[in-house]
């Protein structure tokens, strides 16, 4: 049967690291996702309000068929800077793509990055002329390991989940012929992770070993398909959105890499309800470090690694909200 890895965590992925950073006055942060080497990357965005950098390198056809790292920040368009942080550090240690090989030539760091929207919680936001963002990829980058905090750290330090507190969340599963898959989300969403009138995920099902909470439905529980339950009621456009990135160790093209995060897609929709609605800015990553060879059935080993993101981003998703809601009380 497969199980999580022994950090439960998407650094359970050899070759990935995850950095954060908080900023408390302004109540925002930033996550990095941190290869060893350049990796094989895809995105897929679903939400109506998206933030992102650098996605269109992922569409395939283009220069760059690999990725140094991917950002995860809050602070709206302002977050995107966070990236700038990263490519910092990542430019001080000679990562990067270069055309031409000289010493006077520095290479291009590859940081696709997306965002989300914390600018209304209650914080400081008046940082004059230069925002905190590409400090906080910085430092984030700097403490990159391979254990890291969940709940309020990082992207999802001022987020929000429905009428509940949003935060980081993380998993991973590994199956009985050893191929890793991890999850991370900075959860902000405007639907809700719990089923009306109750502390049950929707992502009960996906749960392993009470990882967050081990709630059931209510034997009663009936469905109504417009009771959202905890949901934003009175979103404006552009203040929600959940963002993620999946990993793994199998040995994908880019191609692969795209279908795996179209499917990762249907990992908000088992945790999250309303989702990719047209104030959301959900998007998804994928990362692939190409340890382990996929069967000779490729297309099936496909199919199979995109379930398991989805079902773990699930996890992760609920990961996330239930440990941020644990810490701090639970609503936001």
């Amino acid at each position: 049967m497969a199980r999580p890895g022994a950090k439960n965590l998407i650094t359970d992925v050899s070759g990935i690291k995850v950095g954060q950073a908080e900023d408390i006055s302004v109540r925002t942060g930033a996550t990095v996702i941190l290869a060893d080497k350049p990796l094989v990357a895809a995105v897929c965005v679903a939400g109506g309000g998206p933030g992102t950098r650098e996605t269109d390198l992922l569409a395939g056809g283009t220069l760059v068929d690999a990725v140094d790292a991917i950002v995860l920040s809050g602070g709206s368009a302002f977050g995107l800077a966070a990236a700038d942080g990263v490519a910092a550090g990542l430019k001080q240690a000679g990562r990067g793509f270069g055309l031409i090989d000289l010493p006077t030539v520095p290479k291009s760091p590859i940081v696709p990055s997306a965002i989300l929207y914390d600018l209304a919680n209650g914080g400081n936001k008046d940082w004059g002329d230069t925002s905190p963002y590409a400090a906080l990829g910085r430092k984030a980058y700097d403490t990159a390991s391979h254990t890291f905090r969940l709940g309020r750290a990082g992207a999802g330090f001022g987020a929000a989940a429905g009428a509940h507190l949003g935060g980081t969340g993380s998993a991973s599963i590994i199956t009985k012929d050893k191929f890793t898959i991890g999850a991370i989300a900075a959860v902000n969403c405007y639907g809700s992770v719990y089923m009306p009138g109750t502390e049950t995920f929707w992502a009960w099902p996906y749960e392993i070993d009470g990882e967050f909470g081990g709630v059931r439905p209510p034997a009663d529980f009936a469905m109504d398909p417009e009771d959202w339950g905890a949901a934003k009621m009175n979103p404006a456009l552009g203040q929600n959105t959940t963002i993620a990135c999946i990993a793994t160790d199998a040995n994908l093209t880019p191609d692969q890499a795209k279908r795996v995060a179209q499917m990762a897609l249907s990992g908000f929709s088992r945790a999250i309800r309303p989702v990719f609605a047209p104030f959301d800015g959900d998007a998804v990553f994928v990362l692939a470090t190409g340890k382990r060879a996929l069967p000779e059935a490729a297309p099936a080993a496909v199919a199979r690694i995109g379930e398991l993101a989805a079902s773990t981003l699930a996890r992760a998703i609920a990961r996330g909200v239930y440990t941020a809601g644990k810490a701090k009380g639970g609503t936001a």
